[in-house]
C-alpha cells in the first residue's frame, strides 16, 4: 500500500486524480467525523470536509516526507469547523450543552450505560482538548485512537521507538484526562480510550469521496487563482461545484452517489461580504489579469530566455542585509498594540520544554531556534540534519556564516530541494553579490519552470507550536509568528531583480540588444512569480513581487511595445500603478480597524490569512469592521 507522501507526490507531479482519491478514501471518515462534532449538521461537515481537502489539492506539492498527514487534516477540519459556526447560535447552545451535561452528578450517570455517559459527555470537549495537545502528542493520539493504529506504527510514523511511542501516547492521554477534569468532567484513563477509539471517527457518508475529489481537483485551479476567497466564501463556493459535479456524476455513475445540496444561510452571508468588498475586488483582479495577459504575451516561446555569456562588465555594489519593505506601504506594523514593537522570545527552559514534547527533530530545532534566538540550536539542526532543505534554507540566512560556509550552504539547498526556485534564486543572488555574474545568469535560467517555495507556512506554523507549548493563547501564537518571522531572503530576492534589470542595461550598451531584452524578461518573471497571489498569500511578498516588476519597467523605454494588444511600457506602468494604489487603500482602511479586534477574530485573521492570502483577510476585516 502506497504511504501518504508517495501518494502525494504522485498527485503534485503527475497530477494523479486517482492517487488523491485514494487520500480521500483514506481520511475522509475523520475529517468529516471531526468537523460533524463540531458543526452538529451532516451538510455542513461535508462541506467543511471538502474545503480542507481543496486545501490539502492546493498544497500537495508543499509537504515534507516526514509529515503526518492525518495530523494535518485534523488541525485544518478543526480551524475551518470553528471558523464556520463561529457566530452561529448552534455554537452557543452546544456550548451552554456542555457546561450542563459536565455537570450532571452521579446519580445521574449511574442510571446510564457508562460507556455512553463518558462519550456523550467527552464529544462536545473532545476536539477542543485535542487542540490543547501538543503536535507531537496529538498526532500521537490520533495515529493510536482515531486511526486505531498499534504502537509500532505510531512509534514508525513519529520517528521513535514503540515504547517513546507507548510513553507519548500515555502521556497525551493524561493530558487530555486532566483537561476533562478541569472542566467538571472525570473519566478514566480506560474509558477515555475505549470511547474514543468506538465513536471518534464514523464513516462518512457515501459518495462524498467521490464529489470531494472531483472538487478539489477543479478547486486547485479555480480556487488558488482567485486572490481574494474568503473562507466562508470557499464553503459557499462548494455548493455551486456540487451542481456542476453532481450532473456530470449523475451521468457516470448513476443517480442517488451524489446529490446537489440546497445552498445555506451562509449564501446570503457571502453574497453580503461580495457586495461590500466587489470595488476593490474586481479592480484587483482586473488589473493582475491584465498583467498575466501582457507578460504571457512578452514571454517567447522558449520558457528559459538566453543571455550571450560572458555577460558584459557591470558594476555591482555589496549591499548588506536591510529591511525589504523600506519602500513599501506597511501591512503589519502597528496594526495590533500588543507585541508591536519586537517578537517575545522564549526563555531557556520554555524551549526545552517544548523541545522535550517535540523531540529534536529538524523541524522543532528550527522552529526553537527563531523563537529562541539560541545559535546553538541552529548549529545543532546543521549538523544532525544537513540534508533537510529547510535546516539548508535557514542555515543561509545566518549571517554569520562566513562566505565559503554560506556557498557550501547554498549548494546544499541546491541539492536537497532540486525543484525549487528559491534555491536558485538565492544562489544567483551570491555569485552577483560576488562579481560572478555568469555564474548567476546560469541560476536564474536553471530557476526557470520549477516550482517555488519559501517555507513561509511551515516556519510560521512550527513556531507556533513553540509559542503555544510555552503557555501563549492561540491569537497570541498565532499573531507572534505570522508577524515576527524572519523574511530577509526578500530582500535578496529584491537585490537580484535589481541586478538583473542593471544587468539588462549592460548588455543594450554592449549592443546586445536580444540579451538584454531577455535579462529584462528575467527581472520580470522573478517580480510576477513573487507578485502571483495564487501561490503565496503573504501580501509583503505580493509587493516585492510589484516594486521589482516596476524596477524593469522603469528602466525600459516607455514607449515601446508591451505585449500584442498596442499598450506600451508606460501603460503597464500605470496599471502596476493602479494595482499598488489599490493594494494601498485596502491597508489603509484595515489599518485602524485591526487594533479594535477580539483575540479570536485576530485568530480568524490570521487562520484566513494563511488559508487564502492577506488581501482577502483584510477585505473580510473591512467587511466585518468597516461599517462600525
Amino acid at each position: 500500500m502506497p504511504t501518504n507522501w508517495e501518494l502525494l507526490r504522485r498527485y503534485s507531479q503527475q497530477k494523479s486524480q486517482e492517487a488523491f482519491t485514494a487520500l480521500v478514501n483514506r481520511h475522509l471518515s475523520l475529517v468529516y467525523s471531526a468537523a460533524l462534532r463540531l458543526v452538529q449538521s451532516p451538510s455542513l461537515a461535508e462541506d467543511v470536509a471538502q474545503s480542507v481537502f481543496i486545501d490539502l489539492a492546493r498544497n500537495a506539492n508543499k509537504f515534507r516526507s516526514d509529515t503526518i498527514l492525518s495530523a494535518w487534516l485534523y488541525r485544518v477540519a478543526y480551524r475551518t469547523a470553528v471558523d464556520v459556526v463561529r457566530k452561529e447560535p448552534r455554537r452557543q447552545n452546544r456550548e451552554q450543552q456542555a457546561v450542563e451535561m459536565a455537570a450532571t452528578n452521579s446519580s445521574d450517570l449511574s442510571r446510564r450505560n457508562p460507556m455512553e455517559a463518558d462519550w456523550t459527555h467527552i464529544e462536545p470537549l473532545l476536539d477542543e482538548g485535542m487542540q490543547m495537545l501538543g503536535d507531537a502528542d496529538r498526532a500521537a493520539v490520533l495515529l493510536r485512537y482515531f486511526e486505531n493504529k498499534s504502537l509500532r506504527e505510531v512509534g514508525q510514523t513519529l520517528g521513535t521507538s514503540e515504547d517513546a511511542a507507548q510513553k507519548r501516547v500515555s502521556r497525551a492521554v493524561e493530558r487530555l484526562r486532566d483537561f476533562f477534569a478541569k472542566r467538571g468532567l472525570a473519566v478514566g484513563a480506560g474509558g477515555l480510550v475505549v470511547a474514543v477509539s468506538a465513536n471518534a471517527v464514523q464513516a462518512a457518508p457515501a459518495g462524498l469521496a467521490v464529489a470531494i475529489s472531483s472538487a478539489a481537483v477543479i478547486a486547485r485551479t479555480t480556487v488558488a487563482t482567485t486572490a481574494t476567497v474568503t473562507i466562508t466564501k470557499a464553503i459557499a463556493m462548494t455548493t455551486l461545484q456540487k451542481t456542476i459535479i453532481g450532473a456530470t456524476l449523475a451521468a457516470a455513475i448513476g443517480t442517488g452517489i451524489y446529490e446537489a445540496r440546497r445552498a445555506s444561510r451562509l449564501c446570503d452571508l457571502v453574497q453580503t461580504l461580495q457586495q461590500q468588498q466587489a470595488p476593490l475586488t474586481e479592480q484587483i483582479q482586473r488589473l493582475q489579469h491584465e498583467r498575466d495577459d501582457a507578460m504571457k504575451r512578452l514571454a517567447t516561446s522558449s520558457t528559459k530566455p538566453t543571455l550571450r555569456l560572458p555577460a558584459p562588465p557591470m558594476q555591482v555594489t555589496v549591499q548588506p542585509n536591510a529591511s525589504p519593505t523600506e519602500d513599501l506601504p506597511p501591512t503589519n506594523a502597528n496594526l495590533y498594540d500588543r507585541f508591536k514593537d519586537k517578537a517575545p522570545m522564549l526563555t531557556v527552559g520554555q524551549v526545552e520544554a517544548y523541545l522535550k514534547a517535540n523531540g529534536r527533530i529538524a523541524s522543532s530545532l528550527l522552529a526553537a531556534y527563531r523563537t529562541g534566538g539560541d545559535p546553538a540550536l541552529l548549529k545543532e539542526a546543521m549538523e544532525k540534519y544537513p540534508n533537510d532543505p529547510q535546516v539548508a534554507f535557514e542555515a543561509v540566512l545566518d549571517e554569520d556564516l562566513s562566505p565559503k560556509e554560506q556557498r557550501q550552504w547554498l549548494n546544499a539547498f541546491e541539492k536537497t530541494a532540486p525543484d525549487n526556485a528559491l534555491a536558485n534564486y538565492l544562489s544567483a543572488f551570491n555569485y552577483f553579490n560576488s562579481g560572478q555574474i555568469d555564474q548567476g545568469v546560469q541560476e536564474v535560467t536553471a530557476a526557470s519552470g520549477k516550482q517555488f517555495n519559501d517555507y513561509t507556512l511551515d516556519r510560521a506554523q512550527d513556531d507556533e507550536e513553540a509559542y503555544l507549548s510555552a503557555g501563549y493563547s492561540a491569537a497570541e501564537a498565532e499573531r507572534i509568528s505570522d508577524a515576527w518571522l524572519d523574511l530577509s531572503q526578500l530582500h535578496q530576492v529584491k537585490l537580484l531583480g535589481e541586478d538583473l534589470v542593471d544587468l539588462a542595461k549592460a548588455y543594450s550598451q554592449s549592443g546586445d540588444q536580444t540579451s538584454a531584452q531577455a535579462a529584462f524578461q528575467m527581472a520580470m518573471n522573478l517580480g510576477q512569480r513573487y507578485s502571483d497571489t495564487s501561490t503565496d498569500p503573504m501580501l509583503i511578498n505580493q509587493l516585492v513581487g510589484m516594486t521589482i516588476e516596476k524596477i524593469a519597467l522603469s528602466a525600459m523605454d516607455p514607449n515601446s511595445p508591451y505585449g500584442d494588444n498596442g499598450q506600451t511600457v508606460q501603460d503597464q506602468l500605470n496599471q502596476l500603478a493602479q494595482q499598488r494604489a489599490a493594494v494601498k487603500e485596502l491597508v489603509q482602511q484595515t489599518t485602524p480597524l485591526l487594533p479594535t479586534m477580539s483575540d479570536q477574530d485576530i485568530l480568524n485573521y490570521e487562520n484566513r490569512r494563511r488559508a487564502f492570502g492577506e488581501v482577502a483577510a483584510l477585505q473580510w476585516v473591512v467587511s466585518k469592521y468597516g461599517q462600525k
